[in-house]
């Protein structure tokens, strides 16, 4: 090999050497410090991509298990007073069944009865929490439960809609609607009726052909405490009346009942309800604008009287189906929230640890790397070193 004071070849070649392994120290150093093998878009850009829109997700899901949280919190807040509502409607039937009784102190059971509702009041009105109250109105609340991801990179939001259930005391206005003769157990203003009808027995409900029907207007009707709702739609006249009830209570499937219609036209429209059921069942309809809340009935509820007492032990089984029925609802909303808010903090972590696979470096591997390259730097930097005197051997050409 020809010497040359210009090019020193061995040292250019033992420099390359060192600057790679130097490079691959910074790696590997860095690796160690930041405990990522990918940390930026230079590490490895496909990967970085891919871990930031990943991370990004997390942090949607951590937001999203927050507002699982205050969806669950806030369902079971309702479902606590709904359930508590059930218990103070049980105990009022108790004073209802002792008021059947003639030898009785009916006045004083009536005013048990009013202390009970006034409590169901103070309970639906604080059943809230953080404002929202699903024990009022009949809003819907939507929780944020998901982000979905497809695979052109969109994104979706879902939400989990918890329904609001009334179980308000205050009473829509009455309407009438009920023909005041014809009807079965009618009361003389004919927006209620309400009887306990014996096996192979009938429960009429006579349409009054002189009534007025305004749009909205809701028939609520109870059988055995089932609850089935007929709303008055635009321009209906007593057959559209007559004929949506039997609708509404043909599709409510109850066994044992069935449905017929009579009369119409220019005679009252006759909604005739046969209880073949094998035993004797509770009937009850009232007709009001729809904007009473679901205990509305409560603020009627009598056990003054013999013949009150008797309606009021039909009533008081729909009303505590009513609160029933929304403690199941908040049950089955909140416990799927709860079911959801763990699912998320499953895919949370699941994600965390696909980002961790992806970006985290091997600190085993790392710390074994660094161990190599420093003994391979010192030994570069003696190879660059020899290198380097080379030159100095052509001074002895020169002796």
């Amino acid at each position: 090999m020809t010497n040359s004071l210009l090019t020193n070849t061995s040292a250019m070649i033992a420099l390359q050497n060192l600057r790679t392994v130097n490079k691959g120290l910074s790696m590997v150093q860095e690796q160690i410090s930041t405990g990522k093998k990918v940390a930026n878009a230079k590490d490895n850009a496909a990967i970085f991509a891919i871990s930031t829109v990943m991370q990004s997700d997390v942090k949607g899901f951590e937001a999203i298990s927050q507002s699982l949280n205050l969806g669950a919190a806030s369902v079971g807040v309702a479902r606590g007073a709904a359930e508590k509502i059930t218990e103070l409607l049980v105990d009022m039937k108790g004073l209802i069944v002792a008021a059947q009784e003639d030898n009785i102190d009916r006045t004083k059971i009536q005013t048990d009865i009013g202390q009970l509702r006034e409590q169901i009041d103070g309970i639906v009105e604080s059943a809230q929490f953080n404002g929202l109250n699903f024990l009022k109105g009949t809003d819907s609340t939507d929780f944020l439960a998901s982000l979905d991801r497809d695979a052109a990179g969109n994104v979706t939001a879902s939400a989990i809609t918890v329904d609001a259930f009334s179980l308000e005391t205050a009473a829509g206005a009455a309407v009438v609607g009920l023909d005041t003769t014809g009807s079965t157990g009618v009361n003389a203003a004919g927006d209620a009726a309400a009887a306990l009808i014996a096996d192979t027995n009938d429960f009429e409900i006579h349409v009054d052909t002189g009534a007025t029907f305004t749009e909205g207007d809701v028939w609520e009707l109870r059988i055995d405490g089932r609850k089935i709702n007929y709303t008055v739609a635009a321009g209906a006249d007593h057959d559209d009346v007559a004929a949506g009830l039997e609708s509404a209570i043909n599709a409510a499937g109850l066994s044992g009942i069935t449905v017929a219609l009579a009369g119409g036209g220019a005679a009252d429209a006759e909604v005739i309800i046969s209880n073949n059921t094998g035993g004797a069942v509770g009937f009850e309809v009232t007709v009001t604008d729809g904007t009473g809340g679901g205990l509305a009935n409560l603020n009627t509820l009598s056990v003054t009287t013999s013949a009150d007492a008797a309606a009021a032990l039909v009533s008081i089984e729909g009303l505590i189906q009513e609160a029933v029925d929304a403690s199941a609802e908040f049950g089955s909303a909140q416990k799927r929230v709860e079911i959801q808010n763990e699912f998320v903090t499953n895919l949370t972590d699941a994600l965390k640890t696909g980002i961790g696979a992806l970006t985290d470096a091997d600190l085993e591997a790392a710390s074994a790397r660094l161990q190599s390259l420093q003994v391979q730097q010192q030994l570069g930097i003696q190879a660059l070193s020899i290198a380097n005197s080379s030159p100095n051997s052509i001074l002895g050409l020169f002796q």
